[in-house]
């Protein structure tokens, strides 16, 4: 018998078997060559390729990578939750987040708040004094700023900035490469050759190296929003009893669920926090009424012992960055964290 958030979405229908497994192996490596995912599925190149052409047609596909944010020195994650009191300008609110490299991803919403901003600092100072800038920045709109730190990751990944990725203290030949890569993950040895002006095996050697030091997680991709889905938010906020960890694991049941083979997997990212708020988990469904009793009723009962309280929302627009929507194995790649009273953890 199915659990009741164990339904099927009709959009991954739109989209025949092999195009979504094309979107799964992509997300987990895009660097694989066309033909290496031909064999893999059993189907010609032509095929495959125009597959492909076409996701990158429809969806926006792009090829993007997954970088270890600490590794490169990143160590002040904060994702911030704003309300406005006024109509604010995003066109403006953009060209002042572009004037930093600390936000890396942000995104209009329609719901209780109205954008959500990812930021990371190389140190929290200077996360500090860009909060307070942005604080005052946008007072015009009557914002409410609630800041939360991530220092965990469920589920996900926020792509990261080239303004960010370039300010690493790293070597200036892994700086120069994660650049490129992070425009275009497909991008040849020789390709990158020739952009870098390097020689092949150079650039052979250094990209051995990122992945080495542990700088590139991997290759992926992302999509862009799908205007006839509903990519929801929320953040939680909870008031922890005994039995905190029974009702996170029975909510975690939701988020591990998924549809074999899924075009896009239903949760993009889910994090704890620490700060304004106790949760983000930002999922995709086939309309705002699914999401709301398939993902958003069915946790907050899960968590009805210890007073939740939700504040939710439907994305509208990305202003900055872009958004890590793929396809992957969500059992295979959620980092549980198991809550418990051992203050010694």
């Amino acid at each position: 018998m199915a659990l009741e958030f164990e339904v099927e979405s009709r959009f991954n229908k739109r989209y025949d078997l092999i195009t979504r497994k094309v979107v799964r192996l992509l997300s987990e490596n895009s660097r694989m060559s066309v033909t290496e995912i031909a064999k893999r599925l059993g189907v010609s190149r032509p095929t495959i390729k125009g597959k492909i052409e076409r996701l990158e047609r429809e969806l926006g596909m792009r090829y993007a990578i997954e970088i270890d944010e600490k590794a490169i020195g990143l160590n002040s994650p904060h994702l911030i939750e704003v309300r406005f009191k006024k109509k604010p300008d995003y066109g403006k609110i953009r060209s002042i987040l572009e004037q930093s490299y600390i936000p890396q991803v942000a995104f209009s919403v329609q719901g209780s708040y109205d954008l959500v901003i990812y930021a990371n600092a190389f140190s929290g100072t200077e996360y500090m004094h860009w909060n307070m800038a942005m604080v005052v920045l946008l007072s015009e709109y009557g914002a409410a700023w609630h800041p939360s730190e991530m220092l965990h990751r469920h589920l996900g990944f926020f792509p990261l900035r080239d303004e960010a990725i370039s300010r690493a203290d790293i070597d200036e030949d892994s700086k120069r490469l994660l650049v490129c890569l992070n425009g275009n993950a497909r991008l040849t040895f020789h390709q990158l050759s020739k952009m870098l002006g390097m020689h092949f095996n150079t650039v052979k050697y250094n990209f051995d190296k990122l992945v080495k030091k542990g700088y590139l997680k991997r290759a992926t991709i992302t999509m862009d929003l799908v205007k006839s889905l509903s990519f929801m938010t929320f953040f939680d906020n909870y008031a922890p009893t005994q039995g905190f960890e029974e009702s996170s694991a029975r909510a975690r049941k939701a988020i591990l669920f998924d549809e074999e083979n899924p075009l896009i997997s239903r949760y993009i990212l889910s994090g704890p926090l620490v700060g304004s708020h106790t949760l983000f988990v930002m999922s995709v469904f086939d309309d705002k009424a699914s999401a709301y009793r398939y993902g958003l009723s069915y946790h907050k009962r899960m968590y009805a012992k210890h007073s939740p309280k939700r504040a939710s929302g439907e994305v509208r627009d990305v202003i900055l960055g872009r958004l890590p929507i793929r396809s992957v194995d969500i059992r295979k790649e959620y980092k549980t964290l198991v809550w418990t009273t051992d203050l010694n953890q």
